[in-house]
């Protein structure tokens, strides 16, 4: 193993941005190239300054001889980026999702495991401590689970022409909902068994609906649903609800107090999108006598939680040590496999107008 993992950075987006400051600042990580189609036209980052810059990713792959590619590129190109990159002998972290559909998901896997090269996908909520306590407190609701989940975002400013391009490659449910239906898989350690998915077009300027709902059922009973919607028209009054309802009670993620950026909605802040400020857990156990509540509401506080970079760092963290500890990540490609079959499964009963079926 080198002294240091050499990272050929592709896509300089709020993510890959993100990304390549944590191999900047990680001196087990080595910046060999800086790639983005459009990168002439980019401001560059002034830590990431002076670093080889690239508009061809074949050219930049077969110059900076990688020893890792960090793919943060436009959904529609990750399968492709991430297959050149494996045969190249690189290991892979790739942004959200694996594939714009099953086949080529499956094919990157396969292609992973085939190779024996790291595939790490950026599913930031798994290395969240919020997160992990919501699953952690949810798992103990008994079953079945009713799941109600979203993330609305109103596109202005800055946020306008990236939605809307965004909305080429996936429609928002199957962008983000890969997120999300993850943490209702981990929830119920169930297998999702049924899809039915709607959807609307709002957006003149957009090629495909804006806005969508997606409902799933698992073979334990569990229910859940995801929200999402991006566009200068869409409204910021619940847009961030995060709750799962047990048998036992109910625990909800209480949304940070917002300080508002100038130019920016609240709810296209990426950096609200994973912040909290406490998980609420309720007990639904009742008295014999009066039906009241025998327990209060338990409020855990989050507020040391890291912040969207720190979190990005800990991704590029375990990335470093999937490749040097040689990690098995078979569970963590299975599980984006899954999460993108249910989104896409919606995608296709909105196009279709029916439950799809997937068993």
């Amino acid at each position: 193993m080198p002294e240091t993992v050499k990272v050929l950075v592709v896509g300089l987006g709020n993510m890959g941005a993100s990304h390549a400051s944590a191999y900047h600042r990680n001196p087990s990580f080595e910046i060999v190239g800086l790639m983005s189609r459009s990168i002439k036209n980019k401001t560059i980052p002034d830590e990431l300054a002076g670093y080889p810059l690239f508009e061809d990713y074949d050219e930049a792959l077969a110059t900076t001889r990688p020893d890792a590619v960090s793919i943060n590129s436009w959904p529609n190109s990750h399968a492709e980026y991430a297959i050149k990159a494996i045969n190249a002998g690189a290991h892979v972290f790739m942004e959200k999702p694996l594939a714009t559909n099953i086949a080529d998901a499956e094919a990157v896997v396969k292609l992973a495991r085939e190779k024996n090269r790291k595939l790490v996908l950026g599913y930031i909520l798994r290395v969240h401590p919020s997160w992990m306590k919501f699953i952690e407190l949810g798992q103990t609701l008994g079953k079945p689970l009713v799941m109600r989940l979203n993330l609305n975002q109103q596109s202005g400013g800055p946020t306008y022409d990236w939605h809307k391009n965004l909305i080429d490659s996936l429609i928002p449910i199957v962008d983000c909902g890969v997120h999300y239906v993850d943490v209702m898989c981990q929830l119920t350690g169930a297998k999702p068994v049924r899809v039915h998915g709607i959807g609307a077009k709002l957006w003149e300027e957009a090629d495909k609906p804006n806005y969508g709902h997606l409902h799933v059922i698992f073979d334990d009973g569990s229910v859940g649903w995801y929200e999402a919607g991006w566009g200068p028209m869409m409204s910021e009054v619940a847009y961030f609800v995060k709750d799962v309802v047990g048998p036992r009670g109910a625990v909800s993620i209480v949304p940070n107090p917002k300080t508002h950026k100038e130019g920016v909605s609240d709810s296209s802040d990426i950096d609200q999108h994973t912040k909290t400020d406490a998980i609420r857990y309720h007990h639904a156990e009742v008295s014999p006598l009066d039906k009241s509540f025998l327990h209060k509401d338990e409020i855990f506080t989050m507020a040391d939680e890291p912040s969207h970079q720190d979190l990005c760092d800990r991704e590029q963290a375990f990335f470093l040590q999937s490749i040097v500890e040689d990690l098995d990540l078979t569970a963590q490609m299975d599980a984006a496999v899954n999460s993108l079959r249910v989104v896409l499964a919606a995608e296709q009963s909105i196009k279709e107008e029916r439950v799809v079926n997937l068993v």
